[in-house]
């Protein structure tokens, strides 16, 4: 065996390794999670920290993504005469993917990363040994509590930037073809049903579980004084969000079966 094939095996037994580590961490999270306390003044904090902390970015990014949507969708929209279907295409395309989608990797570059750093501190600067001192479950107050609260802030996340594309749609087309506001919104919501919304924003819990867990793991198991928090807040970002575009396809493949008819 050469120096590459041993290269390429110590990784594969390393991601493999990481990977059980991870799952074992969620099992974990997921069981205390339903035991006492439940802290939820430490959930509150949390999620004002990762979503009300997090709206200035995702609504300047739903804006923006709604008006380049818009614009890139009428160049295509206009060569068939179909300008009248621009914003029922641009509202599909953002609740169905592009919304949760960029939500979820915006929350994972900011959120992750500080969640990634801030264990990390607390566990080289051994404040979570002193909690564990004091017998508090630093594993409950900490990382389980900010797996919720990444949990609940996504899919609210998730709406805003659907709102906010929509917004920067109607921008972009009011001011080429001053279609109103109440007829814009009639045209984009005229295909979109109940299921429709739900699904998509639903499955954004899961990449808050992913984004939480992923970071809360690495931050916990940080190692290596200050350069290792730096590189648990970069891992955080780059894992959770690796992971969080192949569940995307398994999610979305999900939808589809369960809802054949409504899913989009």
């Amino acid at each position: 065996m050469d120096n590459s094939e041993k290269s390429t095996a110590g990784l594969t037994r390393t991601l493999l390794s990481e990977t059980g580590l991870i799952t074992s961490f969620a099992l974990r999270a997921i069981r205390v999670a339903f035991q006492s306390p439940l802290e939820l003044r430490e959930i509150v904090h949390q999620v004002y920290m990762a979503g009300w902390r997090s709206l200035p970015l995702v609504m300047t990014s739903g804006l923006a993504i709604g008006v380049v949507l818009s614009i890139h969708t009428r160049a295509t929209m206009e060569r068939f005469g179909a300008e009248a279907l621009i914003p029922a295409a641009l509202a599909i395309a953002m609740i169905s993917e592009t919304g949760p989608l960029m939500t979820g990797l915006l929350v994972s570059g900011r959120v992750g990363a500080g969640i990634g750093a801030e264990l990390g501190g607390m566990k080289v600067t051994e404040q979570i040994d002193a909690l564990e001192s004091l017998a508090v479950d630093s594993f409950h107050y900490l990382a389980v509590t900010r797996i919720i609260a990444c949990m609940i802030a996504l899919p609210i996340l998730t709406t805003v930037m659907n709102f906010s594309g929509l917004i920067g749609g109607f921008l972009a087309e009011t001011a080429i073809s001053n279609v109103s506001l109440g007829i814009y919104f009639q045209q984009a919501f005229a295909g979109i049903g109940f299921i429709d919304y739900v699904a998509p924003t639903l499955k954004t819990v899961v990449f808050g579980f992913i984004i939480g867990t992923v970071s809360s793991y690495l931050g916990y198991t940080t190692t290596g004084g200050s350069e290792g928090i730096g590189r648990a807040s970069t891992h955080s970002v780059v894992f959770s969000s690796m992971v969080l575009i192949v569940i995307n396809v398994l999610l979305v493949r999900i939808i589809l079966v369960l809802f054949p008819a409504g899913a989009l």
